[in-house]
């Protein structure tokens, strides 16, 4: 059931149902760590990875197209430059909203590659 709110891919892929924490506080038990980095704060479920959403959706059709579009014409910078924009938006959306710390790590971690290819590009 979508909660309010939700976009398209918020999904999780990877998940579990919250464990009971008991009577321990979330500091004292074993896992802690795991849970405040995994668990999403909008489920309560652990989520890795998810449904993609239409930035990556984009980036996927994209690299799929950079296998058939010769290399050195405008059509491939056209391409190589959207590729590069649609990662930059969803690793922008991913350090703004990341359901969890992980999730923004990763698009802090994917923003960063990005902007190291486009300084390449632009050699």
């Amino acid at each position: 059931m979508a909660e309010p709110g939700a976009q398209p891919g918020d999904e999780p892929i990877v998940e579990a149902s919250a464990a009971s924490a008991g009577t321990m506080s979330s500091h004292a038990r074993p896992g802690a760590v795991f849970d405040w980095v995994f668990r999403s704060r909008r489920t309560g479920r652990i989520t890795v990875a998810q449904f993609p959403n239409v930035a990556l959706w984009i980036f996927l059709a994209t690299v799929g197209l950079r296998w058939v579009v010769p290399i050195g014409t405008w059509v491939r910078t056209a391409v190589d430059w959207i590729t590069a924009l649609s990662l930059a938006w969803w690793a922008i959306d991913e350090v703004l909203r990341g359901v969890n710390p992980w999730r923004r790590f990763l698009g802090l971690v994917v923003g960063a590659l990005v902007v190291t290819g486009a300084v390449s590009m632009l050699r």
